[in-house]
């Protein structure tokens, strides 16, 4: 009986060979990990200076001027809030660590006497523990403020990646295109001209989503910090930076962000906690409605869910650096996705014509 032609596994030397170098290329990926994340971090911050340097530019600054100037307001004003910001920010969150609990011993927010469900319930919504619940986030705001300076010396995998991820960007920002000099180097003829023109529009995308992120974290921060000021809320400039930190995170970002502001709010009275949380929805119909289709789904282009999947992912990977690297690189995977989409519909009209 004569073997099926179509079942027939042909092995060839050349397909070992390309097997093998995707076995390696995968493993020296691997081991050089932490060198490909700084790499991409420079890629992504060159990218975000690239709108503004092109304002510059309009204005008659010479290219290497201009990337200057932006390094220097950058670094002057990280150095500033550094300086003046973040030590009342870690004073106010060291004090809430402390105080949030404490503020919880009188609020019974099941008491059976106002809530009419306990009946129903059987007294088992009322074995939750309020208390013990706002403990452990203490110990966990607690870990996290006293690990400042550890958490400063690895966010970007310690204070030599940090200056490389300065060097290579500024790099990177001063060359014309030295992204696309660097892709020309290392990819086959035959694809140079794909390559380069996806990188183009890949990297426009990156630099406004860049800018559409950080627009978007301040206008909610000012918002939610002002709100809460005139309201009264304790801690307001630590639930505004939570709030414009979590708005990397859709839909459930602002949710999370508005969680401790609402329980101050009821832990004071009822009629603070309702406007509190009127206050939280408003914003967040304002940012759903104008805010975010302006400055980030128009620009991007990517379904927020596929977002919130590149965040954990990106989260898991590596860390805090990696949800900032998640969505620029996705916005390259969907630039990709978008022309094989468009190959496959001309293909097909050929093939049918």
């Amino acid at each position: 009986m004569k073997p099926d032609p179509d079942q027939i596994i042909s092995i060839t030397t050349g397909t070992i060979i390309r097997t093998l170098m995707v076995i390696g290329a995968v493993a020296l990926a691997y081991f050089l990990r932490d060198l490909i994340v700084v790499l991409l971090a420079s890629v992504v911050i060159a990218s975000a200076a690239e709108p503004f340097t092109r304002s510059l530019m309009k204005w008659r600054f010479p290219r290497l001027l201009a990337v200057v100037l932006i390094y220097v307001v950058a670094v002057f004003g990280l150095s500033a809030m550094l300086y003046f910001f973040i030590p009342p920010l870690f004073i106010e969150l060291s004090s809430l660590a402390n105080t949030l609990p404490g503020s919880f011993d009188s609020f019974n927010l099941f008491d059976p006497n106002l809530d009419p469900l306990s009946a129903i319930t059987g007294g088992l919504v009322s074995s939750i523990s309020l208390k013990e619940i706002i403990t452990e986030i203490q110990k966990a705001i607690i870990s996290e403020s006293g690990g400042l300076f550890a958490a400063t010396g690895t966010f970007f995998g310690g204070a030599a990646s940090l200056i490389l991820i300065i060097v290579l960007s500024f790099y990177l920002s001063v060359q014309e295109d030295g992204v696309g000099d660097f892709l020309r180097l290392v990819t086959p003829v035959s694809h140079e001209k794909y390559v380069t023109g996806l990188w183009a529009r890949s990297r426009e995308k990156i630099g406004q989503w860049m800018k559409g992120q950080l627009l978007l974290g301040l206008i909610i921060g000012v918002l939610v910090y002002l709100g809460l000021s005139l309201l009264g809320v304790k801690y307001a400039l630590v639930l505004a930076v939570l709030a414009a930190v979590m708005e990397l995170i859709p839909f459930f970002g602002p949710v999370i962000s508005a969680v401790p502001a609402v329980l101050l709010g009821f832990s004071d009275s009822l009629i603070l906690g309702l406007l509190v949380l009127g206050f939280y929805i408003v914003v967040q119909q304002f940012e759903n409605h104008l805010i975010y289709p302006l400055v980030v789904r128009k620009i991007v282009g990517i379904p927020p869910i596929i977002v919130i999947i590149v965040l954990f992912i990106g989260a898991r990977l590596a860390g805090i650096l990696g949800m900032l690297l998640a969505v620029p690189l996705a916005t390259i995977v969907m630039e990709l996705a978008s022309d094989y989409q468009k190959k496959k519909h001309i293909f097909r009209e050929t093939d049918n014509g």
